[in-house]
């Protein structure tokens, strides 16, 4: 079908959905597809949504109009989070052809043997229900770093998010499974895997709903650590009350995995946390921060947080924020609270004006500047790993250490996908470490 056709793709969205369009798009690769950037004219262009906020939504149609431009004619088809949730929605935009939800977004070639545009777009959606397998991704497209999906949907019911409604209930990748495409990943000359999905400390729930715990988050991650080729294991995002001591002391003793934690909060204060239905309570949350600090001192967590909520005073948000400042934390991905439909959130009491809303994000995103300049200070004088990646930018070449100081030097070729050991000595006027270098580690 496919031979010579061009297809180009573009993702909304989290590391999850880089994963996903990189396994659809090898999977257009076999069917004799070349893949091209999505600025250059292609046959088709694939688009991979997100509903996590608002703003993704509106940006599908900025992302049409720009496929539109590039080549009229082209075939578009709409997969993943927003297509399952809003079908309809998606396949009412001009220029869409085709909108496929959860269980059929892998299966995209099975639906493409005439590019043909066509009046209207065309629906393959399902009852998310029936989401109930597991289809294992890798991304592969920075040299440097790989997003390995390890875990798919969410059996939690915050009151704020719809991912159980786009991506069915929690289930997992076999062990052997993940462990074989680690060790594909690392034939690829690849330094660091990236380990993502939608509630990754719930690994471990099977297949088809199965909820028999073959093995736990701690098991994958221990496995994961002896795969050998790989340099560097980044756990991506996961949950205060999944993140267990077993692996906070295996991240700190390990060989592969490095100190660097994300861990969702959404809010400093007990009420709202009620309110969204989150699974802890803030002393957990500062009790985890503690438990890390205590073994990897120099350990980097992120955190994520809403502001805005429904029910969210003055006195609920400065809560947050005085926890926040107060917590030893490196850097925040700040959220602005948008309603969702079929979410119980979207109809609670206590909706905060959207003028509020953006004057308490201004507020954290400016504690997350001081929170992460602290982190980077408290680094200086130490001597890390940094991992370069491969954009030139501005004349200067970036990279991330260990514990995801972000890092700079005059742009080298030469450096590209390489890790050196590093003084850490001052930061620049823009907040990015300068380097001293002191020695090569890995070619």
């Amino acid at each position: 079908m496919g031979t010579n056709k061009k297809v180009a793709f573009y993702t909304l969205g989290c590391k999850l959905n880089f994963s996903e369009t990189s396994t659809i798009a090898r999977s257009f690769q076999k069917e004799g597809f070349d893949r091209v950037d999505f600025s250059e004219k292609a046959d088709m262009y694939v688009i991979n949504t997100c509903s996590v906020t608002e703003n993704a939504d509106k940006r599908f149609k900025t992302i049409v109009k720009q496929a539109q431009k590039a080549n009229p004619e082209a075939f578009i088809a709409a997969v993943g989070c927003y297509a399952q949730l809003k079908p309809e929605e998606l396949a009412d935009v001009n220029g869409v052809d085709l909108v496929l939800g959860a269980t059929e977004k892998f299966n995209i070639t099975d639906y493409i043997n005439n590019l043909a545009k066509s009046d209207y777009g065309k629906i393959h959606s399902c009852e998310i229900e029936e989401a109930d397998f597991y289809v294992g991704s890798y991304s592969i497209g920075d040299r440097t770093r790989a997003f390995l999906k390890v875990q798919d949907g969410c059996d939690y019911k915050c009151t704020y998010c719809t991912i159980p409604l786009a991506r069915g209930i929690s289930r997992s990748d076999t062990m052997d499974n993940v462990l074989k495409n680690a060790k594909k990943i690392s034939e690829q000359n690849i330094k660091e895997i990236v380990l993502t999905g939608v509630n990754i400390g719930d690994y471990g729930k099977g297949e088809f709903g199965n909820k028999k715990h073959e093995h736990t988050f701690l098991d994958l991650v221990s496995e994961l650590d002896k795969v050998e080729g790989i340099e560097r294991l980044r756990i991506s995002s996961i949950e205060p009350n999944l993140l267990k001591n077993e692996t906070i002391d295996l991240v700190a003793n390990s060989r592969a995995f490095v100190p660097h934690f994300h861990i969702p909060l959404q809010s400093g204060s007990n009420v709202l946390l009620k309110r969204m239905k989150r699974r802890y309570m803030r002393e957990l949350y500062v009790d985890r921060v503690n438990k890390i600090k205590e073994v990897m001192p120099h350990a980097c967590i992120g955190v994520d947080v809403i502001v805005g909520f429904p029910g969210e005073t003055d006195e609920h948000f400065l809560e947050t924020y005085n926890f926040l400042n107060e917590l030893d934390i490196s850097y925040l991905h700040v959220f602005t609270y948008s309603e969702r439909d079929n979410t119980e959130a979207a109809v609670m009491e206590g909706v905060v004006p959207n003028n509020v809303r953006s004057k308490r994000s201004k507020m954290l995103r400016g504690l997350s500047v001081k929170k992460r300049r602290s982190f980077y200070e408290s680094q200086l004088g130490s001597v890390r790993t940094v991992l370069f990646e491969s954009e030139n930018k501005e004349g200067y070449i970036h990279g991330f250490t260990e514990n995801y100081v972000k890092v700079k030097t005059p742009w080298n070729p030469a450096l590209v996908n390489t890790l050196h050991e590093v003084e850490l000595t001052k930061i620049n006027s823009d907040g990015i470490v300068r380097l001293e270098f002191v020695r090569t580690l890995s070619q």
